[in-house]
């Protein structure tokens, strides 16, 4: 058995492997990179995958990053099904609109200027009607059922706690003359947070990979970073300031509803307005109410029918692009919430223009900030452009970061043991390099396991070697 790492080796996002027997060809993710323009290149389906040829797609979940490539992997010719939990397919169908949007949106933008200053015209990397090929090979799996997907291949998905339906994927081949067993973990949550069900634990595999997004730090505990978010609203409010937060549509948004209806419920701060300013969120909220039975029971009241607005009376949805802008003429204090979560794009960019440069604002930074991202150089104090524009950002800029739905270090080292303990060979991807290297001496030291760092392109054998 081979796996050829097409994404998310030695790097965050991307996520794609493709593995080959004698018999079967299949990929388990097949996600965009995302941000920076180096990674962005990254952004096609390479030759030797051979789309025509797989058999069928294994999504662990319905992040951007792990799912934004099948547009493009049905224009290079597959036909075959695409696995995935219910809440991950929802997700995915979501998600994979909006970036079609988003593409033409982009497209169309840039492409007024390239004809103003008379340079050809560019296409978007995938349309509307490229995304909506795609829904239709959706096949929906439960939780910890076997299912045949090609010849000699079998895969189970299990609970990975990361976002509504995430998974980790079990694949066994089963021939003639050997088994194997390869868990490709997908994105880990933490443990006991609200909303997700904690990931499951598996005891042996011939090969893991694991990811590492914070392979080499632990997230503060978890009630200390719910009570800094509410230290931090609290002074801003004090201001009269506006709070923005650039947050992932699908996962944090819950999240931090939920946290917000406690912080109501419990007279922490008094009712103060409240905006969704991004109709993928709301979209995907509505998702999560239709899934209640694979949540945390915590959560399950929030969402059930009619108790978010019960339980937060100032939450206002902004669908429109006039309902988004009029937010710039409203005297805070108020709190935003506006994608993109890295804030390279979409409604936050255009909210950061307007309220960047007052000291009374507040920027809540409440997830992963890839490399080179808007997010990034923002907690770095890094110059800031938007739309051109130099912006001298006088906001606040606060770092909330026990809200990850990736899990810590401790967490991964947890959840890797018994697999390590069944000697397993581990790799290690999904991470920026010094993730990467504090992870695999940590792995080391713990277990006395030699974890491997591959590379973009890499491919690995496992098992008896192929003709």
């Amino acid at each position: 058995m081979f796996i050829t790492l097409h994404g998310a080796a030695n790097a965050v996002t991307g996520s794609c492997y493709l593995i080959e027997t004698d018999k079967a060809r299949v990929l388990v993710d097949c996600g965009l990179f995302q941000g920076s323009k180096r990674l962005e290149k990254f952004n096609f389906i390479p030759k030797s995958i051979m789309a025509e040829k797989v058999e069928a797609v294994v999504l662990t979940h319905g992040h951007l990053d792990h799912c934004g490539r099948l547009p493009l992997l049905v224009k290079a010719g597959f036909r075959g099904p695409i696995y995935g939990t219910s809440g991950t397919l929802d997700i995915a169908r979501l998600i994979i609109s909006d970036a079609a949007k988003i593409q033409v949106d982009d497209t169309n933008r840039e492409n007024r200027k390239r004809i103003k200053a008379g340079q050809p015209t560019i296409k978007p990397l995938f349309g509307i009607k490229d995304a909506e090929k795609v829904f239709p090979l959706f096949y929906t799996l439960p939780y910890n059922s076997d299912t045949k997907i090609a010849d000699e291949i079998t895969i189970r998905l299990v609970e990975a706690g990361h976002i509504l339906g995430s998974s980790s994927v079990i694949m066994t081949q089963k021939s003639k003359t050997q088994q194997l067993k390869l868990v490709f973990s997908g994105d880990l949550g933490q443990v006991n947070i609200p909303i997700n069900r904690d990931p499951a634990v598996m005891e042996k595999a011939d090969l893991v990979f694991l990811e590492s997004t914070y392979g080499g730090r632990e997230h503060p505990p978890y009630e200390q970073s719910v009570q800094l978010m509410i230290d931090l609203i609290k002074e801003t409010i004090a201001k009269k300031g506006k709070i923005l937060i650039p947050t992932f549509a699908v996962g944090r948004t819950q999240q931090l509803l939920y946290h917000l209806a406690q912080m109501f419920h419990s007279g922490a701060v008094e009712p103060f307005p409240i905006y969704l300013d991004s109709p993928m969120a709301q979209a995907a909220t509505a998702i999560y109410s239709d899934h209640l039975d694979i949540m945390d029971p915590e959560a399950k009241a929030l969402f059930s029918q009619g108790q978010l607005h019960k339980q937060l009376p100032t939450l206002k949805y902004c669908a429109t692009a006039e309902e988004s802008q009029a937010l710039n003429a409203i005297n805070g204090p108020c709190l935003i919430l506006a994608g993109a979560g890295m804030c390279d794009a979409g409604r936050i960019l255009h909210h950061f223009r307007h309220n960047l440069g007052i000291a009374e604002t507040l920027v809540l930074i409440v997830g992963f900030q890839a490399k080179d991202s808007m997010g990034r150089r923002l907690l770095d104090g890094e110059p800031i452009k938007i739309f051109g524009e130099s912006i001298n950002v006088r906001a606040k800029i606060a770092n909330v970061q026990g809200f990850s739905a990736h899990a810590g270090q401790s967490d991964l080292l947890h959840w890797v043991e018994p697999i390590a303990k069944s000697g397993a060979r581990i790799v290690l991807t999904h991470g920026e390099n010094h993730q990467l290297h504090e992870l695999k001496s940590e792995i080391k030291a713990k277990f006395g396991i030699e974890a491997e760092i591959p590379s973009q392109g890499d491919r690995l054998s496992i098992g008896e070697e192929q003709d």
